[in-house]
């Protein structure tokens, strides 16, 4: 009986981990290939560029920024196959900014972060209730590079090779960059020249040209700064620097991923205003139509270019086009548009002084951000008919016209032309589609693992603060855009293999007290 009641048991513990086996078959084990870095050497990884490449976001430079970084980002992954240290030039604090000798530097990108005040962005003081100064100071308190994130936060194309862009006795004439001040090696190095020192393997040439149309635009064109051309000598062109950077780079069989350059016009920076924000009760409309105010500007339109085609200097229906394109017209609505400077306008002041050239905004028309706590003040204090965008016209630095923002789109294809001609025929370059990946955000949305990103402000979590640049999720989706690049183009596998920076791990938002 015991013989018989062993087999028995026996037979029983066969089926059973026959059925284990059995059901361990049936689930689904994702087996991942080992990680290889194809034909590349990552033993030196150095990251070239301007804001993107810094981890700048909500206007400022700050360690956590710095720390979510995409070259940081990707120097884990690289770390994972024998990468050497990648060293940053990390701020003092989380506060953002930049003093000198106590005292903080004017700017918008030298000043502390903005944060999430409930409603929209506002300044980390006034989150916080109280004055707020930099800690990380120029006079005490500079890093000696260089570095292998050489990111420094709005250095245009021919920047990169300046001398003096690093030397602080430059401040004054604004022809030196605070960031590039606090770490470069020397008054006299270059960007380009300390990357090279740190004899890299492999780099990231990011954004490049990105700063050489932002400038013109975040002054609305206005002319304070001109976009950088395509055609002229090294360190004044875009095409020539940007092919010598490249060329300088892979002197050394290092190989690298370049980027080209977005549509600006895309970013919620200039999206995100409304051409028609005045709202306007039917008294105050009727009295901005009525010839004490907007109504006399109508009918000097109307006489002004009858003489104008009298003259022969203008057709009848040149005329009858314009006018109706510069008469200005309010209603009793929360939605009026507001009026505008347009340069491209004809000039009618020989005829009529009063008749400056300007006209009401159409959806055609982008405003930069700060347009929005403009909108609405007072020219003159205490004087109610001096209201900004209604009784006194916006000046060209708030607004990007048609034919501005078509001056920014000219400007960035022809960058890009030049740097998709660069990276084709160089076999050590691989690019990625900065361009495309900013479209498609503004567009559609972009999925990065649970998460969907747009290109809005505050709630789309792709942009940051400032409406310009990235979040630290941002950052991250770009970091695995390169990898995917990398891989494409020099046979690694880190998407693959899941080497790749996860959205989850990444935030789009920092707290006031970071």
């Amino acid at each position: 009986m015991n013989t018989k009641y062993i087999w028995l048991l026996l037979t029983l513990i066969g089926f059973t981990a026959c059925n284990d086996i059995e059901d361990v078959s049936r689930e689904e084990v994702q087996v991942l290939p080992e990680l290889t870095t194809g034909s590349v050497d990552f033993s030196s990884y150095v990251a070239v560029g301007a804001s993107f490449t810094a981890g700048f976001t909500d206007s400022a430079l700050f360690i956590a920024s710095q720390e979510n970084s995409f070259p940081n980002i990707l120097s884990q992954q690289f770390a994972k196959v024998g990468s050497g240290d990648f060293t940053q030039p990390l701020m003092n604090d989380n506060l953002g900014g930049i003093a000198l000798g106590g005292v903080q530097l004017a700017g918008s990108t030298v000043a502390p972060r903005l944060v999430f005040g409930g409603a929209g962005p506002v300044p980390l003081a006034t989150a916080l209730g109280r004055p707020v100064l930099s800690t990380t100071d120029l006079a005490v308190n500079n890093l000696t590079g260089p570095f292998n994130n050489m990111g420094v936060p709005g250095a245009k194309s021919y920047h990169l090779l300046f001398d003096g862009y690093g030397n602080i006795a430059n401040l004054a004439t604004k022809t030196a960059n605070p960031y590039f001040v606090r770490m470069a090696s020397s008054a006299t190095a270059t960007v380009l020249g300390d990357a090279m020192a740190k004899k890299p393997t492999f780099f990231t040439l990011s954004e490049i040209g990105g700063n050489d149309v932002l400038g013109y635009a975040l002054s609305g064109g206005d002319g304070t700064d001109v976009i950088t051309p395509s055609t002229g000598a090294v360190g004044v062109g875009f095409d020539a620097t940007f092919s010598y950077l490249v060329t300088t780079l892979t002197s050394s069989g290092a190989k690298g991923v370049v980027t080209n350059v977005p549509y600006i016009t895309d970013l919620p920076h200039f999206t995100t205003v409304p051409y028609n924000p005045i709202p306007l009760d039917a008294a105050t409309a009727a009295y901005l139509n009525s010839v004490a105010a907007y109504g006399a500007y109508n009918a000097g339109l109307v006489q002004a270019f009858a003489y104008l085609v009298s003259v022969g200097a203008k057709t009848q229906t040149e005329a009858d086009a314009e006018i109706a394109k510069r008469t200005i017209s309010f209603s009793a609505s929360t939605n009026n548009a507001v009026v505008i400077m347009d340069e491209s306008l004809t000039d009618l002041t020989s005829i009529n002084p009063a008749l400056e050239s300007m006209r009401q905004a159409t959806s055609a028309d982008l405003f930069v951000l700060s347009a929005s706590s403009f909108i609405g003040t007072l020219a003159v204090p205490g004087n109610a008919q001096t209201v900004n965008g209604v009784a006194v016209p916006l000046e060209d630095k708030w607004v990007l016209i048609p034919s501005e923002q078509a001056t920014i789109k000219a400007a960035t294809d022809a960058y890009n032309t030049t740097i998709a001609s660069v990276a084709t025929s160089n076999p050590n370059i691989a690019l990625v589609d900065l361009n495309s990946i900013l479209q498609e955000l503004a567009s559609t949305g972009i999925s990065f693992d649970s998460f969907t990103m747009n290109a809005k402000l505050v709630t789309g979590g792709a942009i940051s603060l400032d409406g310009i640049h990235l979040t630290a999720r941002g950052y991250a989706y770009m970091a695995n855009k390169f990898l995917e690049a990398i891989d494409a183009k020099f046979g690694s596998n880190f998407v693959e293999s899941g080497n790749v920076a996860k959205a989850k791990d990444y935030p789009t938002n920092y707290s006031p007290t970071l």
